[in-house]
């Protein structure tokens, strides 16, 4: 067990790189479900939800090495077309081998799946859309069963744009008969990345990025290569880094157009944003203005995001409210920020944040992936010492993030401990 401990009162200043989207990485690894072949996918990040859905795909039957930023997949067919539990409990994004699994073998068990500790984030939509296209699904002592002697094309229509009910659907489509057709489709550039490589595989998908997908069934795919997409999320969290410390920094290797939303609320909030094609640039001004947020599916502010934003706007001028409207109880960062002097109120969906002059160190403790960065955030402006607890959430979405901290003049140490 490892925790952060972490000497606040740096200005961050300098330039860093962002690693490859973990959101992407993990829908493009179970779709060399669908075809024999040899895969590399380029700058994958060195995460323990990376680490997870490797070891899940190689029980299933696929030969996988990991090194230097490159995952290199063997699959010449699974031997077992089963999720057990052990492996998906770690990791929500396991559910993403069940369209794929399905559409090539026509057989799928996948355990319900697990992940943060926080809320409950249903996969109705998924089971939904498979069901349309054919599948005969059970739930039975936990698991998913689905089954389908052939899919059809079908017309699907989201209630809400799930990132991951339409990452699956693509999948389990690209083998069914005929037509699919997708509504209210998410828009995520990591959904929009894994459309563009099941393409590559030889799927026939038209709408991509758009909120309509049509997906003609083919008989074959085959394997292909892919450079993952930079992680938005780690972007907007450097940024954010460098904005709480009122600090000047450069982030590179990402892609401006994908931080729209964060980079308008960043402005709004008194800090001078420079981009380029590849690179977003932080100045700070004299005081942080206070702005309100409300999340929204992409492109509007990401709920990934909004633990991170209510840390800065902790020691904002003022007072400001942030909505988490994907999410309702997606919160559990405000007692931890509280202890360490922010003063919050959580309504319902809305937390509202009235600004102190200064954050003081205490020991806190991570209770899911976003919830941590948004400690280790506070934690870098606060007076003191801080101590940050159950890193490990943090290891699942960032890579190495305290080294990237430490590159841009943050004072911050992983040590081991015996604290839980």
């Amino acid at each position: 067990m490892f925790k952060f401990i972490i000497h606040g009162g740096q200005k961050l200043k300098g330039e860093v790189e962002v690693s490859g989207a973990k959101n992407a990485l993990l829908g493009l690894l179970p779709a060399t479900i669908l075809a024999d072949g040899e895969y590399s996918f380029y700058n994958s990040p060195e995460l323990l939800d990376a680490r997870s859905m490797i070891k899940l795909l190689e029980n299933m039957g696929e030969e996988i090495e990991f090194s230097n930023h490159t995952i290199k997949v063997k699959n010449y067919g699974l031997k077992v077309f089963e999720a057990p539990y052990e492996f998906v409990k770690k990791m929500r994004a396991s559910i993403y081998v069940l369209g794929p699994t399905l559409s090539r073998y026509k057989y799928a068990k996948v355990s319900m799946p697990g992940g943060c500790a926080w809320g409950p984030r249903p996969i109705n939509l998924h089971l939904e859309a498979i069901q349309k296209l054919g599948a005969n699904v059970e739930i039975d002592q936990g698991y998913i069963i689905a089954k389908a002697d052939t899919l059809k094309g079908a017309k699907i229509v989201f209630n809400i744009p799930s990132v991951g009910a339409t990452v699956n659907t693509m999948m389990a489509a690209v083998y069914a008969k005929g037509t699919t057709l997708i509504s209210n489709a998410a828009i995520e550039p990591e959904v929009t990345a894994i459309a563009n490589f099941l393409v590559k595989m030889g799927a026939k998908i038209s709408g991509i990025g758009t909120k309509f997908l049509e997906i003609q069934g083919v008989d074959s795919l085959h394997s292909a290569d892919d450079t993952v997409i930079p992680d938005r999320i780690e972007a907007g969290t450097l940024l954010i880094a460098g904005a709480i410390t009122q600090g000047n920094v450069r982030i590179t290797r990402c892609r401006p157009d994908h931080l729209d939303a964060l980079l308008t609320k960043l402005t709004d909030a008194g800090f001078s944003i420079e981009t380029g094609e590849d690179f977003v640039e932080l100045n700070s001004s004299d005081k942080i203005l206070p702005v309100n947020v409300e999340t929204e599916v992409y492109p509007g502010f990401p709920t990934d995001l909004q633990a991170q934003w209510i840390s800065l706007m902790t020691i904002a001028d003022g007072a400001s409210e942030v909505t988490d409207n994907i999410y309702f109880d997606r919160f559990n960062h405000v007692p931890e920020l509280n202890r360490l002097g922010a003063n919050i109120i959580v309504k319902g969906n809305t937390a509202i944040i009235k600004g102190v002059e200064k954050l003081k160190g205490a020991k806190v403790m991570s209770t899911d992936l976003r919830a941590s960065a948004s400690l280790v955030l506070a934690g870098l402006v606060a007076e003191g010492t801080t101590e940050v607890l159950r890193i490990y959430h943090l290891d699942r979405g960032y890579e190495k993030i305290e080294l990237k901290l430490k590159k841009l003049g943050a004072e911050i140490e992983r040590v081991q401990t015996d604290e839980f």
